[in-house]
């Protein structure tokens, strides 16, 4: 099987994945969802969908852990501080590239 059928084939798990939860609760219903509690749960739904299908590869996407380690946790900080998207993804990935340059000029590639 060709590499991009298994982006294909991710994409379309995904999105069906983030989806049907969505819009299952709408076809099987005619009226307003009142409750706070359905609410939040298709709110939220897709992100942490999203979350658990892609938090273990984020762990080894690099060529070591604790580049995406480091990675990582200056994601989290961003998050936490409120920052944007992309501010939070261009200083992760500055994180980690920084820290494979560091780790492949001293010679001490950690590969777990």
């Amino acid at each position: 099987m060709h590499p991009w059928c298994y982006w294909l084939l991710g994409t379309v798990v995904m999105a069906a994945v983030t989806y049907v939860p969505r819009v299952l609760p709408l076809s099987l219903t005619r009226k307003k969802i009142d409750s706070p509690f359905i609410q939040a749960f298709l709110y939220y739904m897709p992100v942490a969908v999203l979350g658990a299908m892609t938090f273990p590869s984020v762990l080894y996407a690099t060529s070591s852990v604790l580049s995406a380690a480091l990675g990582l946790i200056a994601a989290l900080l961003m998050a936490l501080w409120g920052k944007g998207l992309l501010s939070t993804a261009v200083v992760s990935t500055a994180v980690v590239f920084v820290t494979e340059a560091v780790l492949q000029t001293t010679g001490t590639l950690i590969i777990l």
